[in-house]
């Protein structure tokens, strides 16, 4: 499968399967908390560890990046009133592990993912996150929501997203304190 640079820095790979061009969303509120989502696994709930996360998601083709790092934002929770803070100089990149791949077909196509960061400020109510029946017939991401210090969010993601997200705490340090 060839490789389709979305951006000149967009890494490759390298030899065998390319990574899944998305996005990733750090959420700020007022008080400097990041908003972070337990995965929905189907059934409005998640029976695994390590269950939270932020919003993200694939960029459509030819789509412009920011954009779909709104789109991706909007369509999990509902959050429209932001304004963006943030973006990580380069692209942040994981592999998936051998029992990822085997459980997901879409996974059996990438080799993980690279994504592009941006941290937004959140400007809203608490009101206007909707995770229950996301916008435009979208199905639910997630079954439950909080406010988190952003220097825990690491340790409540999957392991194989760590380091992506230790990257991202440490990029958008500076606007959560």
């Amino acid at each position: 499968m060839p490789v389709k640079k979305i951006a000149p820095d967009f890494p490759t790979g390298g030899e065998g399967l390319p990574y899944r061009p998305c996005v990733g969303i750090m959420v700020v509120n007022r008080d400097g908390l990041v908003w972070i989502g337990k995965r929905d696994d189907g059934n409005g709930a998640s029976d695994y560890e390590y269950v939270w996360q932020m919003p993200q998601g694939g960029i459509d083709a030819g789509e412009d990046i920011k954009k779909a790092a709104l789109r991706e934002l909007y369509e999990e929770t509902s959050i429209s009133t932001v304004e963006v803070i943030g973006e990580t100089d380069g692209w942040l990149a994981y592999d998936y592990p051998p029992e990822v791949i085997a459980a997901s077909r879409r996974a059996q196509k990438y080799r993980g993912q690279a994504q592009k960061w941006y941290a937004v400020r959140f400007h809203g109510e608490d009101s206007e996150i909707n995770i229950a029946t996301p916008p435009d017939g979208h199905d639910a991401e997630f079954c439950e929501w909080k406010w988190e210090r952003a220097d825990r969010l690491p340790g409540l993601i999957v392991p194989f997203k760590r380091g992506v997200y230790k990257q991202v705490v440490d990029a958008f340090s500076h606007l959560t304190a």
